[in-house]
């Protein structure tokens, strides 16, 4: 009995300890490339990921009618309050058919702020990315490549989380986001 003990307290510390070490993400050992995605802004401006060349992004796609979306949008929202700039930003896609309003509500119901309101009414971008549920969370790069993803919802304003995207800002752009 003793000894059963001692081996589930055993496999419990080290699950603990590995959850404890693993990054908030996992980064891909390479970058990988991402296919041209469009979008538009809230005020019917087209955009694509090119436009964010040279900086941080993280790409989350989400719908208002996503609960899990729903329930990470204002961390989101707070991410981008405490590192957007220059450098890095949050690009929450919407991939709601039923239209920029939809959106509009949403974020005023719910006090997000800061991300601006983008919207791919064709659900054309999860399907370009492989995306197989939402949320899902793309890292990219400078260079407008893949670092990392995450399918499915999280705390995007945790210390931790910060700290992360703190480091891979620094790492890849060669600057910090605080001084």
């Amino acid at each position: 009995m003793r000894l059963l003990a001692f081996v589930a307290i055993s496999v419990i510390l080290v699950i603990s300890a590995l959850r404890a070490e693993q990054a908030p993400m996992s980064l891909h050992d390479e970058p990988q490339p991402i296919p041209p995605i469009g979008f538009k802004h809230g005020d019917g401006r087209d955009y694509n990921l090119d436009d964010w060349r040279g900086r941080i992004v993280l790409l989350n796609i989400w719908a208002t009618w996503c609960p899990p979306c729903r329930h990470e949008m204002p961390t989101l929202d707070r991410l981008q309050d405490q590192l957007g700039g220059e450098r890095f930003e949050v690009i929450a896609l919407s991939i709601d058919r039923a239209g920029v309003g939809v959106v509009r509500s949403f974020f005023e119901e719910t006090g997000v702020r800061r991300l601006r309101l983008f919207l791919d009414e064709t659900g054309e971008s999860v399907r370009k990315i492989g995306g197989f549920g939402l949320p899902t969370t793309l890292l990219i790069g400078p260079q407008g490549n893949e670092l990392a993803r995450l399918v499915g919802p999280a705390e995007w304003d945790t210390p931790e989380m910060i700290a992360f995207l703190e480091t891979v800002i620094a790492e890849h752009t060669g600057k910090q986001t605080r001084p």
